[in-house]
């Protein structure tokens, strides 16, 4: 009988460690790029009627809205629908084209860059992107690091399509924003 309630013992403690993983696994790789950060709740992104994801804002204490590419911080999309990851990489670089004149040269290397890190997605799938002042940006999809765009210029703009003043959802940007003066 000990035997039994021994192995009894141990599925449930093997099963809430399984659980629990899956729960660090939901605070995704923000959490693993950025410790201690918190997020905004989510917020959609609709696009002519069609909800396309939800973003959150992950950052620390002391993060400036104002002065956003001076700060470490993650950017996490869940996906709401499937959607081409070269459609995506491409509406990426159009939104990045708002805020900034991007050379046809420049355009195309980030694009190529985006277009390899960017898969196409499917309903629940999450791109995460992570800020790094003086860096660049790192990029997770599914809690997956799947590679880093080297280039300050690029990330300040890339993450911009969401918190840049010039962005084309400026409620979406005020909504991830709001925890933050």
């Amino acid at each position: 009988m000990r035997a039994n309630w021994t192995f009894i013992s141990h599925l449930r403690y093997l099963l809430v460690v399984w659980l629990c993983a899956g729960a660090l696994s939901a605070a995704q790789a923000s959490e693993l790029a950025l410790p201690g950060a918190v997020s905004t709740p989510a917020v959609r992104m609709t696009v002519w009627g069609f909800d396309v994801y939800d973003a959150k804002l992950w950052a620390r204490q002391g993060f400036s809205a104002a002065q956003y590419a001076q700060h470490p911080f993650a950017l996490e999309l869940s996906y709401l629908r499937a959607l081409k990851g070269p459609a995506i990489a491409q509406r990426s670089l159009d939104e990045m084209r708002r805020q900034a004149i991007i050379s046809d040269g420049q355009g195309q290397a980030w694009l190529q860059a985006m277009q390899t890190l960017f898969p196409d997605v499917q309903k629940g799938d999450r791109i995460t992107g992570v800020h790094l002042p003086d860096q660049g940006a790192e990029f997770w999809v599914n809690d997956k690091r799947v590679g880093r765009v080297a280039d300050l210029q690029f990330a300040k703009l890339f993450f911009g399509i969401w918190l840049s003043p010039q962005t084309s959802a400026p409620e979406v940007r005020q909504a991830l924003m709001a925890r933050w003066p």
